[in-house]
């Protein structure tokens, strides 16, 4: 059914109208190919309380946003490759309901669809037009995943030293390499993530002794590799014996060597 709707005129009329939502501060999303496949609000956990979020699954990635007025105007753009996505279900907490969560390499976070059978439906497409895409370009799925942050009303206190109390003036941190919630003197360090961004990132006091490890045990590595390169023998070159086309086959190129709820799926 994807492939049937990718040049199809209403699959156009329905990524413009999600277009058109998102306005001029949103991205285009029109794209030859590309299959709206479907939409809907869950509830998404944040940081501070959970929030209703449109969410807009298409054959190649998933987009979502913060409703302003329901099917007319939505902000806050956020876009995820697919190939990127991994789905966990996960138990019913107290008032959420239907829990999953959507884990990414950059970010992770927990939604609730309205119903079991929606929640189903949403992994299950996603799921499939994943594994399209994976097939088309021969990647593998991601194993990393960044962890989803706790949100702030789950501890009172700092989850590493367990002795630090959150008020008004003592702030809640959130290490981003576990998602920990933390306090200032157990989150002073930062470390460089690639898979997360560009520049050192907070992280809580046990994480930036683990990471400190692997990357010593990392340059280690690297280290030993290099040494047994240099220690390597070199080899002689070949006799004057040799034909000039024995010689010619075996040249060889570098490469050779090495709530209210909805969802709505059209597809």
């Amino acid at each position: 059914m994807v492939d049937h709707l990718a040049y199809t005129e209403i699959n156009s009329q329905r990524i413009a109208s999600v277009e058109t939502c998102f306005g001029a501060a949103g991205q285009p999303l029109s794209l030859p190919g590309r299959v709206l496949v479907g939409e809907g609000i869950l509830t998404k956990e944040c940081r501070k309380k959970p929030k209703p979020r449109v969410f807009f699954l298409f054959s190649d990635i998933l987009v979502y946003g913060t409703i302003m007025i329901s099917k007319v105007k939505y902000s806050c753009q956020h876009i995820i490759p697919l190939e990127d996505v991994t789905t966990e279900t996960l138990d019913d907490s107290g008032d959420m309901k239907n829990r999953w969560m959507l884990k990414t390499s950059k970010k992770s976070f927990v939604v609730c669809a309205a119903s079991y059978s929606e929640r189903e439906e949403w992994i299950s497409h996603i799921k499939e037009c994943s594994s399209r895409l994976l097939a088309k370009t021969g990647r593998r799925p991601s194993t990393k995943h960044a962890a989803p942050w706790i949100p702030d009303k789950a501890t009172d206190i700092c989850m590493r030293c367990t002795k630090t109390k959150f008020t008004t003036l003592t702030r809640r941190h959130h290490c981003r390499n576990c998602g920990f919630v933390v306090c200032q003197d157990c989150s002073q360090n930062k470390f460089l993530i690639p898979s997360l961004s560009s520049k050192p990132l907070r992280v809580c006091s046990l994480c930036h002794r683990k990471l400190i490890a692997e990357k010593i045990d990392e340059e280690n590595k690297m280290k030993r590799t290099y040494k047994i390169q240099r220690e390597m023998p070199e080899f002689e070159p070949s006799s004057d014996e040799d034909s000039d086309e024995e010689r010619n086959t075996e040249i060889l190129s570098n490469e050779d060597f090495y709530s209210s709820s909805w969802s709505a799926f059209h597809a």
